[in-house]
């Protein structure tokens, strides 16, 4: 541990307290959704001056939200900028994709990180999304160098994608994360894509041999003491633990707010960097 955070120190000697990255938006051209979809992205600071390739973390916005969620509410670039300058975090890319529904709260048609009827979506975001970013982008695109971590809704995603595909994340990171069924599954299709994608159920029904998959992805589970959704956090800490996959879990004071998810972004970059730092 003392090796991984002296090489943290030294990677960001020469970042200055003022340092500051940048967010652009990128747009790509669908054909599994028929539609462009938009993300934004976090580009640290020293980015276009050089032509180093860095390692990358894709951050998910919560329902009613949309990408640049983490940007305006969350103050994401200040939080990222100051762990980095700080020592805390590694340089890196934060990639925030759009899960948004239609409407003008976002939360129509088309909500989520799942698959829905006539909606692909979770085939969208590895066959099509994650290769164009990382194309487009100096990523450094294997396992130990890219993350996953996400708020609420975007906490059931995480935990879902990097149960699905342990090969493709070192660290997996939900933020007080919907991890099983809530509301009426029958109300729509959001609600019964959450309930047939219920990260609780998906770790109960892993064999050992996917279960010793999981055990290369680094856990990090976070969910406030007064959150709605916390118990549902504690039965997939339960659920992990009896198939024998560590974890982090942290519950602290708070609630699904805003100023709770700025907080713990903090701890969560110091907490994939080191997986980015980790030997093989």
């Amino acid at each position: 541990m003392k090796r991984l955070l002296t090489t943290l120190l030294l990677a960001a000697a020469a970042c200055t307290v003022s340092a500051q990255g940048r967010i652009e938006t990128f747009t790509i051209q669908s054909d599994i959704l028929g539609c462009e979809k938009s993300c934004s992205v976090y580009l640290p600071e020293g980015y276009d001056n050089s032509t180093n390739d860095y390692p990358v973390l894709y951050l998910l916005h919560g329902a009613s939200g949309y990408h640049g969620d983490w940007a305006e509410k969350g103050n994401m670039a200040r939080i990222t900028d100051e762990a980095i300058a700080a020592g805390m975090a590694l340089p890196m890319i934060v990639v925030m994709p759009d899960a948004s529904g239609t409407g003008p709260n976002y939360t129509g048609e088309h909500m989520g990180y799942f698959n829905v009827p006539g909606w692909d979506y979770e085939r969208f975001f590895f066959e099509e999304f994650m290769p164009a970013v990382e194309k487009n982008y100096r990523i450094r695109g294997d396992k130990r160098h890219r993350a996953i971590s996400g708020l609420s809704m975007g906490g059931g995603g995480t935990a879902v994608y990097a149960l699905r595909h342990p090969e493709l994340f070192s660290s997996a990171c939900p933020m007080s994360g919907l991890l099983e069924s809530y509301g009426d599954p029958d109300e729509n299709d959001f609600r019964r894509s959450v309930a047939a994608n219920s990260p609780v159920e998906m770790v109960r029904a892993l064999t050992p041999e996917q279960a010793a998959a999981q055990r290369t992805v680094r856990w990090w589970v976070d969910c406030g003491d007064d959150d709605f959704l916390v118990m549902g956090n504690i039965r997939f800490f339960e659920a992990m633990r009896e198939k024998g996959i560590p974890l982090q879990y942290r519950m602290r004071d708070g609630g699904h707010t805003w100023r709770y998810w700025q907080t713990v972004l903090d701890d969560v970059l110091t907490f994939v960097s080191i997986g980015f730092a980790k030997e093989e």
